[in-house]
């Protein structure tokens, strides 16, 4: 049996619950048929908490085995780096991750929050939050740039806010495994982070051409003047469908690039940063120049059918070069 044992901090929960819409494999499913034997949830384990403080102590002791230690929510260091902001009992949650790091096989940040410090990290920071391993992007966090497990891993960063249920489940079932996990340049698993969530949105054919909405509820890009983030963001939301169904930019959401270690982003989430008519940031891979280059020509060669023309004006034949 590979054992698991899930602590809260600085958190909303999201992640937990993400995981229980986990399909392939489920919750259920990583429990049965991956011999994951769950220690401790601060949501799901019906035993008492002194179970939790029992928990902590044999684990400390090396009386209790830890394949898996997964963190849900950023690491609270207030006040004066005591974290006691965030305690249990006489103890700060900080002092209990670090013990429970140091005896754990592979350690796992379920989220943006537990992985870069997420929202509660962002200015003004008041309870002093970080990542495990990162503070926002720079390297570091509660644990230091150069820890490792006792398998020899550094924290393995499920980003996400919450976090996609299969990159979260299907990374603790290749763990259970003992299959070898690629990283990327900041911890994040390669099989989730490598695509873009541009990839797959259903609103691709209108980024291309340059059809933009300028307000909610369209069906145009949201990326010129909505803030999505979707172009610049790496993650399987398109690509495996939240619950097998939908996902934020096809319910007409702009992405806010939640895996991102920095965000959430500093301004408006909904509001695309210009100079004259291109956007500060572009899509990943992308050069400036060109992309200007683009622009200009992009909605002069869209298709009648993504310009917005009357249905009377649908109906006529397309000229020459037109669709």
């Amino acid at each position: 049996m590979t054992t698991l044992f899930w602590i809260q901090t600085g958190a909303c929960g999201g992640d937990s619950l993400a995981l229980l819409s986990a399909e392939s494999p489920s919750l259920e499913q990583l429990l049965s048929h991956h011999g994951v034997e769950l220690l401790w949830h601060p949501s799901l384990s019906h035993a008492p908490t002194r179970r939790f403080d029992e928990l902590i102590k044999a684990i400390g002791a090396g009386e209790q085995r830890l394949d898996i230690l997964c963190v849900e929510g950023s690491i609270i260091t207030a006040p004066r780096g005591t974290g006691m902001f965030d305690r249990h009992k006489d103890r700060a949650k900080m002092d209990i991750v670090r013990e429970l790091a140091q005896a754990a096989e592979a350690v796992v940040a379920m989220g943006t929050c537990a992985a870069y410090g997420g929202v509660h990290a962002a200015e003004p920071n008041p309870s002093d939050c970080t990542g495990l391993q990162f503070e926002r992007a720079q390297r570091g966090g509660l644990l230091g740039a150069e820890w490792r497990s006792k398998r020899g891993l550094p924290v393995i960063n499920v980003a996400g806010c919450p976090a996609h249920p299969h990159a979260m489940s299907q990374t603790l079932a290749w763990l259970a495994m003992g299959l070898p996990i690629a990283l990327d340049a900041i911890n994040r698993p390669k099989a989730f982070f490598s695509a873009m969530v541009h990839q797959g949105c259903s609103r691709n054919e209108h980024h291309e051409y340059d059809i933009e909405d300028t307000q909610p509820g369209g069906q145009g890009c949201m990326f010129y003047n909505l803030g999505c983030e979707g172009p610049m963001t790496q993650a399987v939301c398109n690509d495996d469908l939240w619950q097998g169904v939908s996902s934020k930019t096809r319910a007409g959401v702009p992405c806010v690039g939640c895996t991102a270690p920095t965000f959430p982003k500093e301004g408006a989430l909904f509001v695309t940063e210009k100079i004259g008519a291109v956007p500060v940031r572009l899509p990943l891979g992308v050069e400036r120049p060109r992309y200007m280059a683009y622009k200009n020509l992009a909605r002069a060669a869209a298709p009648l059918r993504l310009r917005g023309l009357d249905a009377g004006r649908k109906t006529k034949t397309p000229q020459s070069g037109e669709e």
